[in-house]
């Protein structure tokens, strides 16, 4: 598996080529501004004490407040939280959002946890890291295997609701956040689509990845009439030409647990959805998916990418000579942490937006984003991932605090 931060930083290194001016500061965005490594001790139900590794990286902060995610994952290491880190920054900028960008992770497999157990790591990681985060520093949110649930009690140990966003409704969470990254890459899509030259009437889709944001995609492109033809999770995928029943893949998954047997399906593997022959190939899994060996083999025409890095700086370079248009993560998914920082904004205002008023602010914000960052693609007859980056270090190089 390559190495995620060394592939963001190569990533970032074919984006500074087009402006030298820019490549002058490169090192201010290679090097995360904080890296806070620590330990926290959890007491287990039987009594025993453990010690878990726990990151709070924060990569930039020129737009404003560092924001980004926690994740419980027992890989978590600190090349990961780098690397997640310093995609926040662009992320938020290309969004054109005022916030930075910061990742933080606990190692831990969640499911060796009770509910108290998970609790617990979330009240300890509030209480270890209290000193570096806050309502105007650092604004954590959910990621893998954290949820409102952990972001309510990071809120109650800091007793500020704008502490961290991800929170549960009743506890100053923002009405469509749960849809927020599927919502925005459908957004991005949609404001590209004609440029894409996907036709509306015949474009498929297949999604790696029937988490939050991929079950969510597919539902979204259910409501839009657009064929869904596969769809996986961690165990195993299902293809069907025709078109899948979204509603029953939902309710086969929830009552066994996994897509495996699913009926009237045909079987495949995760690595057999990336090579499938479909309009919009969405990776919403993990890190590292598309790379420099099964690349040459992907048919999709456009990639939309929901998960964050799915695709290796060699891979990007194959698909580009193929003609498939990558739609980065940078941009892709960024309307996860665009309501984020609307319900921050709402919490710091002592606000409550309807849906519609939040659905609204995201579809311009998400547009807007991908109409900029497809000007600089054609400016620089380039690929949109080097387009996303040089727009984000624009928009970050021009919030520099002079000293």
């Amino acid at each position: 598996m390559p190495n995620f931060y060394q592939n963001f930083l190569k990533q970032l290194d074919r984006a500074l080529v087009l402006d030298q001016d820019m490549q002058k500061q490169s090192d201010d965005f290679k090097t995360p501004q904080q890296i806070w490594e620590r330990t926290i001790l959890l007491k287990k139900d039987n009594g025993e004490t453990i010690e878990l590794p726990a990151f709070r990286i924060q990569h930039n902060n020129w737009c404003g407040p560092y924001k980004g995610g926690i994740r419980f994952h027992p890989d978590v290491n600190k090349d990961e939280v780098k690397a997640l880190a310093s995609l926040m920054s662009f992320k938020t900028a290309v969004a054109g959002i005022p916030m930075g960008g910061g990742k933080g992770g606990v190692a831990v497999d969640p499911k060796t946890l009770s509910v108290r157990e998970k609790d617990e790591v979330a009240r300890e990681y509030a209480r270890t890291f209290r000193d570096v985060l806050g309502p105007t520093k650092d604004v954590p949110a959910p990621d893998v295997n954290t949820t409102s649930r952990e972001m309510d009690i990071i809120a109650e140990e800091f007793g500020h609701p704008a502490v961290v966003t991800g929170k549960s409704i009743e506890h100053g969470g923002s009405l469509g956040r749960d849809t927020a990254t599927a919502q925005g890459g459908w957004y991005v899509l949609s404001a590209l689509k004609e440029k894409l030259f996907l036709d509306p009437e015949t474009f498929t889709v297949a999604i790696q990845g029937f988490g939050n944001a991929g079950a969510t995609f597919a539902d979204i492109c259910v409501r839009h009439e657009v064929r869904v033809v596969a769809v996986s999770d961690s165990k195993s995928g299902i293809y069907a030409e025709a078109g899948l029943d979204v509603a029953a893949v939902h309710a086969y998954k929830e009552s066994t647990g996994s897509l495996v047997g699913f009926p009237g399906a045909q079987q495949i593997t995760n690595a057999e959805l990336l090579e499938l022959e479909c309009g919009v190939l969405v990776p919403a899994a993990l890190e590292s998916q598309i790379t420099e060996e099964n690349a040459p083999r992907i048919k999709a025409k456009v990639i939309l990418e929901l998960a964050n890095g799915p695709t290796t700086v060699e891979a990007d370079d194959i698909l580009f000579g193929k003609g498939i248009v990558v739609i980065p993560d940078i941009l892709a998914n960024a309307g996860g942490v665009t309501v984020s920082y609307f319900e921050w904004d709402q919490n710091m205002k002592s606000e409550k937006w309807t849906a519609e008023q939040v659905d609204e602010k995201l579809k311009t914000h998400m547009e807007e984003a991908a109409r900029r960052v497809w000007a600089f693609k054609e400016q620089f007859k380039t690929d949109l991932r080097r387009a996303a980056f040089y727009v984000a270090l624009d928009r970050m190089i021009a919030s520099k605090p002079i000293h």
